[in-house]
């Protein structure tokens, strides 16, 4: 069975919080990728940003609906998720758009796991750490790749 070291792609291009977000719009479409992995100062994976992270700068704020209840005024959703919605729409540096604490795996993860990873939680770009460090982007394509290889 093939693993993530087999499909991998071990030349990533990376991204670092502080990168504008233009700059990091252009990379992703110049090099035709859907995401690139985030890393600090340290080499360590600190986030995915993916083209749909910038996507969502274009979307309309979704205000929380409220409901009353004895002269009480009770949200309906969390003032963090409404925070943090604002704080991706207005990003202008990776750190405030990407996705943090993204899903990882290893070089010898099963490509089927990594199939059902990227189908249930809807990622595209996952990238893969060896003792505590980026390896290498395993990437919806890699995944596809296989396919025509049968």
């Amino acid at each position: 069975m093939l693993k993530a070291k087999d499909i991998m792609t071990k030349e990533c291009i990376t991204l670092t919080p502080d990168t504008d977000i233009s700059s990091a719009a252009r990379l992703l479409i110049e090099n035709k990728i859907n995401g690139a992995p985030v890393i600090d100062e340290h080499g360590r994976v600190v986030g995915v940003l993916c083209q749909a992270d910038l996507v969502a700068q274009q979307k309309k704020i979704t205000l929380p609906s409220f409901f009353t209840l004895l002269d009480g005024v009770f949200p309906l959703s969390s003032h963090d998720e409404l925070e943090r919605e604002i704080t991706k729409i207005s990003a202008i540096k990776v750190g405030d758009a990407m996705s943090s604490s993204p899903v990882s795996v290893t070089p010898e993860t099963g490509i089927d796991d990594i199939a059902t990873m990227m189908a249930n939680k809807k990622l595209y770009t996952l990238p893969v750490i060896e003792d505590g460090r980026l390896v290498g982007v395993v990437g919806k394509e890699d995944v596809l790749k296989t396919l025509l290889q049968g």
